[in-house]
């Protein structure tokens, strides 16, 4: 799933070949066309500027011939510079833009640079990001040896005709590493190895320069002819086109101003989009908002930034038990939340004040939504799929966090906010709190050699070294459980010890629910007050705030037939969510679906059964109150599978099920036979979790 979809988009016939392009953002908006590439990759290489930037500009991508939306190809003459440039300009008019700010990324600042020296009263302002453009000429020059058959090829000698024809998937291995040569870059180079399988060898071919490709006006020339404010970004590691053009540009005159990024790539774009996005905001005077105010600080409420992740709904139940405490404890404290559906519906029946730029997150959890199957997740391959979408949301978390001075941010698995701070420090503005329930990715794959056993690994490794190099970004870590709950094993190969990372660098402070178990040990009263029969068995099936759980609730309808033939007196109430449909649940005797019960977790303090997913909100409040359940981990949830798994059996708590194997007719005897079982096995838990995370929380607030 994409951060941000087109509000337009099509196939133009421009100049003899078929293009592509994309809109975003409003078109009262002023525009910035972002031009393409070379043809290894597509349009796509700007996804991370793209949401950001469609917040406050017409935002228009183009493919020309070659990939992308571009027609395939191998004719040499769709790939002239000037040829690209003019359909550049034909897309816009087509969209009836007259003038625009023009950003390019690599040889794409070939083509700004020529667009803009040809097209000037075209051109507001001017982004070359990667630059490889200086007065000697334009970039790639032309190289014989491209055609050059060798008998053995190392380095950049496989910038080859014959390598890339023959050995295509060793070029883009090469190619993408000199790119993205910083650590930690797989994801980077794993999509742009996917985009340059969207084109051939044969048509990266037909766009290697030569003197027929390049423009006919010299470099030097149009140069001089650019009039515009020009921003140069460029990598002092870059290994495709060094930084060195860029700094014979920024001689040109005072509108030419080049960033040095220091340490960084080639692709800075796409592996520091939060500097880049910055800059590029700097540059177009960027936020400009119409009233600013400014309070003294003496005159300053007590605010506090929460945000709450959307992935399912235990979050932020326990981050509002955790507020309230907190309010207990710093009475004048205003809390903003930071947050998106479903979460938003569950703060607003709560009363609580959500942060009106809310508005403009991407969507996580319809992220995880479209990457599941028949009760499957792999959670850990969502989130690496979700890197956009995280960029996005951070883009708008600096937003809020600059235009109000709070005293706090809270984040509970706020992973954007988490690992960006860690990569830009110096953003840090206010004391900062981390919280989660688990920690470190594990691999569903059990072979030790895996790509997903060397990628878990990888990510567990950048977040031990950000935070040992980082320490004074999160003023706190809170751990939900106790250091026991966490899995026993390591990060990956050579990597510590979970439980004693964890002891070194989180505070436990127990699970935390949003009630006190005492108030639910009198289960008739409470079975009264929610409508229930005192002595009817009753039992309430549940899978959370998303829709991944829709063939689970079918399985528990198929079900319970069975189980009411032994058990005719039972009630059965399903629970469906906000995200399916109830009607979609066949009715039967016994048994009903509501959309949503409010505070969920009363009704599960009083059910003889509980049939739930394996997620750990609901297990936990499950298990804290004694009731009998049965859990269905989803397939390849490395956090239900590993994790939630682990603590449950931790507690002695609930049946572990498998979904793929359990039929309707032996999940109706698990639930004949788990229904009203004992309990009394269960570990006790500690209670007061909530008060102990808000009373470290407000002695950060408070120091």
């Amino acid at each position: 799933m994409r951060a941000i979809e087109p509000t337009d988009s099509g196939l133009l016939d421009l100049d003899g070949f078929q293009v592509g392009y994309e809109v975003f953002g409003s078109p009262a908006s002023p525009a910035l066309l972002l031009l393409s590439t070379w043809q290894i990759v597509h349009s796509r290489i700007w996804k991370m500027q793209v949401p950001f930037l469609a917040r406050h500009f017409q935002v228009v991508t183009f493919d020309p011939p070659g990939n992308g939306l571009g027609e395939r190809t191998t004719d040499p003459a769709a790939f002239t510079y000037e040829r690209t440039v003019r359909q550049a300009v034909g897309v816009l008019d087509h969209l009836g833009i007259q003038r625009s700010t023009v950003a390019g990324f690599s040889r794409g600042c070939d083509f700004a640079i020529l667009l803009t020296a040809t097209e000037p009263e075209r051109v507001e302002r001017l982004i070359l990001i990667g630059n490889g453009v200086s007065r000697s000429g334009w970039q790639p020059q032309p190289d014989a040896g491209f055609w050059d058959r060798r008998a053995t090829y190392a380095g950049w000698e496989k910038r080859n005709a014959h390598y890339f024809l023959e050995h295509y998937d060793d070029w883009l291995a090469f190619f993408f590493s000199q790119i993205f040569p910083e650590p930690h870059s797989t994801k980077l180079i794993e999509d742009a190895s996917g985009w340059a399988r969207e084109t051939t060898p044969e048509i990266l071919v037909s766009t290697v320069p030569n003197p027929e490709l390049l423009p006919r006006l010299p470099a030097a020339e149009a140069i001089e002819h650019i009039r515009c404010p020009v921003l140069l970004l460029h990598g002092d590691d870059d290994r495709c086109d060094p930084i060195g053009a860029s700094y014979d540009l920024a001689t040109t005159g005072p509108d030419w101003e080049l960033v040095v990024l220091e340490g960084c790539g080639h692709g800075a774009l796409a592996r520091h989009p939060v500097q880049v996005n910055r800059e590029i905001a700097r540059f177009l005077d960027l936020p400009n908002p119409q009233r600013r105010t400014w309070t003294r600080a003496m005159a300053r409420p007590r605010r506090a930034l929460f945000i709450s992740s959307p992935i399912g709904l235990g979050h932020v139940q326990r981050d509002l038990a955790i507020a309230r405490e907190l309010r207990g404890l710093v009475p004048d404290l205003q809390i903003d939340w930071l947050a998106q559906p479903p979460v938003t519906g569950v703060l607003e029946r709560a009363g609580e004040t959500i942060h009106p730029l809310s508005s403009q997150l991407a969507s996580e959890s319809t992220h995880w939504e479209a990457s599941a199957g028949e009760h499957r997740l792999h959670c850990f391959h969502a989130f690496r799929e979700m890197d956009e979408i995280l960029l996005a949301n951070f883009m708008v978390f600096l937003d809020v966090v600059r235009e109000t001075p709070y005293d706090l941010w809270i984040g509970d698995e706020a992973w954007e906010v988490d690992y960006y701070l860690h990569e830009n420090p110096e953003l840090k503005t206010a004391p900062y709190i981390f919280m989660t329930d688990f920690l470190g990715w594990l691999p569903i794959d059990d072979d030790p050699n895996s790509r997903e056993a060397f990628l878990t690994a990888d990510y567990n490794t950048e977040m031990i070294e950000h935070i040992e190099r980082f320490p004074s970004v999160r003023d706190r870590a809170l751990y939900f459980g106790e250091y026991d709950d966490l899995v026993p094993g390591t990060f990956g190969p050579g990597l510590p010890d979970i439980r004693d990372w964890a002891r070194e660098h989180v505070e436990a402070v127990g699970y935390v629910v949003p009630f006190d178990p005492a108030d639910y040990v009198d289960t008739g009263t409470i079975r009264e007050r929610l409508g229930y029969e005192p002595e009817q068995p009753l039992v309430v099936a549940a899978v959370g705030g998303t829709a991944v759980g829709r063939h689970l609730l079918d399985k528990i309808a198929s079900a319970w037939p069975l189980i009411r033939r032994e058990r005719p007196d039972a009630r059965c109430v399903v629970v469906a969510g906000p995200r399916i449909d109830p009607a979609s649940i066949p009715t039967q005797p016994g048994l009903e679906v509501r959309p949503y019960i409010h505070n969920l977790y009363e009704h599960l303090a009083v059910a003889d059964l509980g049939i739930v997913q394996g997620g750990l909100g609901t297990t936990m409040e499950l298990a804290v109150n004694r009731r009998p359940f049965l859990y269905f981990p989803l397939r390849d949830h490395c956090e239900q599978v590993f994790h939630v798994a682990h603590r449950l059996d931790h507690y002695r708590a609930g049946q572990r099920l498998d979904y793929d194997t359990t039929t309707p007719e032996s999940l109706a005897a698990a639930a004949i036979t788990t229904l009203s079982s004992d309990t009394s096995s269960y570990r006790q838990h500690e209670a007061g979790a909530a008060r102990r995370a808000a009373t470290l929380i407000a002695e950060v607030l408070q120091r």
